[in-house]
């Protein structure tokens, strides 16, 4: 630590027996520091703010009716391509400065100082936007900022409309597209029908389900007929007395009576009973009616039997009324046993017409199901492509009729009277640090090139010999009274470059 205060000392009288050198170097490098920032230009900054109003009240109102962009990332993007070189190079040509440049390197050199110089500032969330620029004119920042904000709101309305066309446009080329195809479907759906007419699917049902309804058709009309058939055969053998109508033993019983008439009403009776027995007990009187109605048929099918017992050698036996209603029941019979065999002949033809297309039908049907397919995926997607063309031409419309994103100007594009720049006072302070500094650095420098002997430590160190002693200086009064000037001087030189900095100070106020 000693050495190191020594070697400090060692330094200041050498900087000290300088002194006359620093304060002058101090003065010149002050003196044209001030000059320079004296002669330095003037600095106007122009400032402008927008506020970009993404809150529309018909925006809620048209939710789901229309396609709104998303405004907010709209305006993110805006303010982000603001400062780009094609919207810098339009300003260029808006203020003129295009007029002094006269090659390509002046160009991207104005280009890019404007690139630099214009800021543009924002909140994020609140949508306001700041735009400022410094020039030494201030008319020309004024308008520099100008057309920046006239870029900024056209920029936004051109990009809407121009989204909308495109969008149109897009969205009715789509729309021929799948018109073209829709009309090849239909035509494609009418040639196959034509080409395979009698092998088509019935509505709501396939082949194998036709193919299981006609098998179950043709077994339940063929016991249908066997059916029929066993009732015509019933009435011919009572006709021909094969089947006795009634016997009678000595108890005057009586063996089963065929009445086709009775025996219907019988037997329509007995089923509305069983029904009646399942909602109702037996004391009900619905079905105290039924039963005694039941019974006297019975008693009237009994009266009507014992008429029809005669001698076979009966002369008026085909005259008898019971004769002539079996023949009319027999005539019924034969007439539903020809219907129903017709109809097992048709079922037995439409059974076998489908069983032998058991390999093209189900063929058909599958190549049907595709070109159902397409077709329906195209109209669908046709019917959506016609509500969105509807709901873009909605939006376009509501775009031009209002304004989804309005612009509104805070403050328009100002200068204030006074200049932002340079900041000549803080020049000015580094001007004076820089000058005190270069005047200690100066004589420091001197004291290094043409070194002197302070201490009779210093001069044995570096020659290396003994010191056998030192011849202290004495002052006279004379010597003293000029050394004592020569301070005052030195002191006076300093206050006056001080001195000379406060005046610049005070001026700057």
């Amino acid at each position: 630590m000693e050495e190191l205060t020594t070697q400090l000392l060692v330094y200041l009288k050498g900087i000290w027996k300088y002194r006359w050198i620093s304060v002058l170097a101090a003065w010149v490098v002050a003196i044209a520091g001030w000059v320079i920032v004296y002669k330095m230009p003037d600095d106007y900054q122009a400032s402008a703010r927008i506020y970009v109003d993404t809150q529309n009240v018909l925006k809620p109102l048209m939710a789901g009716m229309t396609i709104s962009p998303d405004l907010q990332q709209q305006v993110s993007i805006m303010s982000r391509t603001l400062i780009s070189r094609p919207n810098v190079e339009r300003v260029v040509r808006m203020v003129d400065l295009d007029i002094k440049v006269k090659d390509a390197k002046d160009h991207e050199a104005l280009v890019k100082e404007l690139m630099e110089k214009i800021k543009l500032g924002t909140t994020g969330r609140d949508n306001l936007f700041t735009i400022h620029y410094n020039n030494k004119n201030p008319k020309l920042a004024k308008d520099v900022v100008q057309s920046l904000l006239t870029i900024f709101v056209e920029g936004g309305l051109g990009d809407k409309r121009q989204d909308s066309s495109a969008a149109l446009r897009f969205i009715d080329e789509q729309i021929q597209s799948y018109e073209e195809k829709l009309i090849a479907g239909e035509n494609n759906l009418k040639a196959f029908k034509q080409k395979n007419i009698g092998m088509m699917p019935q509505q709501g049902s396939d082949y194998y389900s036709q193919l299981s309804a006609a098998t179950e058709d043709l077994n339940k009309t063929r016991l249908e007929l066997r059916e029929a058939e066993h009732a015509r055969d019933a009435i011919k053998r009572q006709i021909t007395g094969d089947e006795p109508v009634m016997m009678v033993d000595q108890s005057d019983a009586i063996s089963p009576i065929v009445n086709v008439e009775i025996d219907s009403r019988i037997s329509a009776l007995n089923k509305n009973l069983d029904a009646l027995r399942l909602n109702f007990t037996e004391l009900h009187p619905d079905i105290i009616s039924t039963k005694r109605l039941i019974a006297q048929l019975e008693e009237r099918k009994k009266e009507e039997a014992k008429l029809v017992v005669r001698d076979t050698t009966d002369p008026g036996k085909n005259y008898s009324p019971m004769l002539q209603q079996l023949n009319v029941a027999l005539a019924e019979a034969e007439a539903d046993v020809a219907s129903m065999r017709a109809r097992v002949e048709e079922y037995t033809a439409r059974f076998n017409r489908l069983k032998s297309l058991s390999n093209a039908v189900p063929q058909v049907e599958a190549e049907l199901a595709q070109l159902n397919r397409d077709y329906q995926v195209n109209k669908s997607n046709y019917e959506k492509l016609l509500e969105r063309r509807e709901s873009a031409k909605i939006s376009g419309e509501l775009g031009s009729a209002t304004d989804l994103m309005s612009f509104r100007i805070i403050d328009p594009p100002t200068v204030s009277d006074r200049p932002v720049g340079p900041d000549r006072g803080k020049l000015f302070s580094l001007v004076f640090l820089g000058s005190l500094l270069a005047g200690i650095g100066i004589a420091f420098v001197i004291s290094q090139v043409r070194p002197t002997f302070h201490s009779q430590a210093s001069l044995r160190e570096i020659t290396g010999r003994p010191i056998l002693g030192s011849v202290p200086m004495i002052w006279t009064d004379q010597e003293k009274v000029k050394s004592r000037k020569r301070l005052y001087a030195f002191g006076l030189s300093l206050l006056s470059l001080l001195g000379l900095y406060g005046t610049l100070m005070v001026k700057m106020i």
